[in-house]
């Protein structure tokens, strides 16, 4: 595995890793002291969970108010249940799916689920991820302050001097991102400010898997052989797919070789199934009442399903006493029995994953023969069987760390962060601008849309409704690679040229190059805004029909490569290239820009 150059800061700093996932959530950090070796280190104790496990359940308990009474182990106890049953307190599950991006709301995993459970009154899901972000963040400073020698001493010595990593899963775009950081503000980690937003950073999770399979030591014959490999990280709501080459061991470059994949297809379409299963099995019986069947699919979730490995061996969920009696129902005891039934219960995630993998696996640009497989849902014996078994028929070797593979995305995060080793990443979707062309009348697309012909200031003849694009599907784009695409605005007014507005647009179609925003509307969709000052930028005068006019021209460039998209303004001045900042805003504004 590749070795941590010593840190070559002049100020100590802590790196916090925040893994809020859809059933359970993890910590990771590190303490960066200058001119040592930064050791990668997870927060194993929580309260109401001492034994020293990496993961908590992401659940909270609010009050009719908004105000939370107890979150992740805590909120687990029996007592609570208890109140919940008598006292006005909401119970919160899976609000990280409520975060999902709108293209991604028709993934079958999600259609096929009853219903994302709602979220407490006034509370939008981005409040109730910021109350659960603020809640661990107050667990990794307890922790930190217990576990280290002058832990109090050590926590006021980095406490402003915080680097903040979020994990998301791979089909997350900006705009989660930019929310995301808004909460991470929201819950005090960082401050409101420029500098306090540049703190806080973001890594997907199937590439924090990846480091964590590179520095757990699993992929060390795949790096020192120059394999390429599929990363599958099995949580509670996504399963995250990320496809990679390793270029070289020495020093160690990685390249992504397909677009990244998720699926709505955790451990929670496993619960999705078995209440099906359980609604339809018990119709008729004297134990149908929803509080039994909570009771049965609580010691499925706790017990049945993370221990099934065998599906002619006897499946049995506890839930009453001794005198719960239902033999037609075949519950015995307080106990139902279950005969192939779990087996049933995975088959659509294990059926989705492997369509997922071959997916990866054929729009890899190198042969794929090795998959790797992390996250919580990765340690249930049944679904890594079954995988390695259906896996294997398609010759893809399936691996997984010896153990703890529900902190992978943790403290992948944080080596990410110390070094990152991926050179080059896959564009997902096309992106681009909305734009105007030149009108050509012997161009039959023009003269079919002769209806959208707008007449400039200049008197130029243009047509509305193109589309140009920065960056097109399935390009590898290096880190730091810049992109850009020229564009000019005209205005009888000079000072309207002082600032710009450009939609950046996504295309999730097949086509390679869409020209025309007309065909399959459907399929474009804001990304964002980017919008810059301009006032430094020259403007060329002109005389239009109406008098006098002005154009400006610029570059917007972009920065794909990164985990998070960065935007600059770029023009000529006498010859000599000028750049300014710009600012990526998540929001529907639009205008029209026209492409040269």
């Amino acid at each position: 595995m590749p070795a941590l150059k010593p840190y070559g800061g002049y100020v100590r700093k802590l790196v916090l890793s925040f893994d809020i996932g859809t059933t359970f959530s993890g910590v990771g950090y590190a303490i960066l002291d200058p001119g040592e070796v930064p050791k990668v280190q997870a927060v194993t104790r929580f309260p109401g969970q001492e034994n020293g496990d990496a993961k908590i359940p992401t659940i909270l308990y609010y009050t009719e108010g908004g105000e939370v009474v107890a979150a992740g182990a805590e909120a687990r106890t029996a007592s609570l249940e208890l109140i919940e049953e008598d006292e006005d307190v909401i119970f919160v599950e899976w609000f990280k799916l409520h975060l999902r991006p709108d293209a991604m709301k028709k993934d079958p995993g999600l259609e096929s689920t009853p219903k994302v459970p709602k979220l407490p009154p006034k509370k939008k899901a981005i409040d109730v991820y910021a109350d659960f972000l603020r809640y661990l963040y107050g667990c990794a400073r307890t922790y930190i302050i217990e576990t280290h020698a002058n832990g109090e001493s050590l926590w006021n010595s980095v406490k402003d001097h915080t680097e903040v990593i979020l994990s998301h899963p791979n089909g997350w775009e900006g705009l989660q991102q930019s929310q995301m950081r808004g909460a991470a503000v929201a819950a005090s980690l960082v401050p409101d400010t420029t500098i306090g937003h540049q703190r806080v950073h973001f890594v997907t999770e199937g590439e924090a898997s990846l480091n964590y399979c590179i520095h757990s030591g699993l992929a060390t014959d795949a790096i020192e052989t120059g394999q390429s490999v599929v990363i599958i990280d099995a949580g509670g709501g996504t399963v995250d797919l990320s496809t990679y080459h390793f270029v070289d061991s020495a020093p160690l470059v990685v390249e992504e070789i397909a677009p990244a994949g998720c699926i709505f297809q955790g451990s929670t379409r496993v619960n999705v199934e078995a209440r099906t299963y359980l609604e339809e099995k018990l119709h008729g019986s004297k134990y149908s009442h929803e509080l039994d069947v909570k009771a049965m699919l609580d010691h499925f979730e706790k017990s049945v399903k993370p221990t099934f490995k065998d599906p002619l061996m006897r499946s049995w969920i506890k839930f009453g006493t001794m005198r719960d009696q239902d033999p037609p129902y075949r519950i015995k005891n307080g106990q139902l029995a279950l005969e192939g039934q779990v087996a049933r219960c995975f088959e659509k995630s294990i059926t989705a994953i492997v369509e997922a993998v071959q997916l990866q696996r054929s729009t890899a640009s190198k042969p794929v023969s090795l998959a790797f497989l992390v996250g919580g849902y990765a340690a249930s014996p049944w679904l890594f069987a079954r995988l390695k078994e259906l896996l294997g028929e398609m010759t893809l070797r399936l691996a997984r760390p010896d153990s703890h593979t529900a902190k992978a995305v943790a403290e992948g995060a944080i080596w990410h962060y110390l070094g990152n080793i991926v050179s080059a990443r896959i564009a997902r979707f096309t992106y681009g601008v909305p734009c105007v062309r030149e009108y050509d009348p012997r161009d039959h697309e023009h003269v079919a849309r002769s209806d959208t012909i707008l007449t400039l200031p200049s008197g130029e003849l243009v047509i509305s409704g193109c589309f140009g694009a920065i960056l097109t599907k399935s390009t590898r784009i290096r880190d730091q690679q810049e992109l850009s695409i020229s564009l000019s605005q005209e205005s009888s007014h000079v000072s309207a040229c002082n600032s710009i507005r450009a939609e950046i647009m996504c295309y999730r179609g097949k086509h390679k190059d869409p020209q025309w925003m007309d065909v399959e509307p459907e399929l474009f969709s804001v990304l964002c805004t980017i919008h810059a000052d301009c006032s430094k930028v020259k403007k060329h005068r002109h005389i239009g029909p109406n008098g006098v006019c002005y154009r400006l021209s610029y570059e917007v460039v972009l920065s794909f490569g990164l985990t998070e998209m960065k935007a600059q303004i770029r023009w000529l001045d006498n010859g000599v290239e000028k750049r300014g900042p710009a600012k990526v805003v998540y929001d529907d504004d639009a205008i029209a820009c026209r492409a040269n």
